[in-house]
């Protein structure tokens, strides 16, 4: 799946293979495989937990959106582009939401 695929309803999840440490109330990544080392900051952090099961890009949103203040309309433009980063690089998995049903 191309990465300027990510639609509502597909289901993203995180990619097995990072170990994972908060420094400074900030998400740092390191690539067991490649060795590449990735900081998500403190949001892209909050995003990293909350995709940590299985879900789906308006849930995602809808949670962001409850917890900063920030509209739904907004929030969604800031995220699919770094969701778009996170697939771009392998970071997470993005699957049709059908696929789970």
């Amino acid at each position: 799946m191309s990465t300027a695929e990510i639609a509502a309803a597909n289901i993203i999840s995180q990619s097995p293979g990072y170990l994972v440490s908060d420094m400074d109330g900030e998400k740092v990544m390191l690539s067991i495989e490649t060795g590449k080392y990735y900081n998500l900051g403190q949001i892209g952090g909050r995003i990293w937990e909350l995709i940590a099961a299985p879900t789906s890009l308006t849930d995602l949103v809808g949670q962001l959106v409850e917890e900063y203040d920030i509209g739904p309309e907004a929030c969604e433009q800031q995220v699919h582009p770094f969701l778009n980063k996170l697939a771009a690089e392998g970071l997470i998995q993005v699957r049709n939401g059908h696929e789970l049903e």
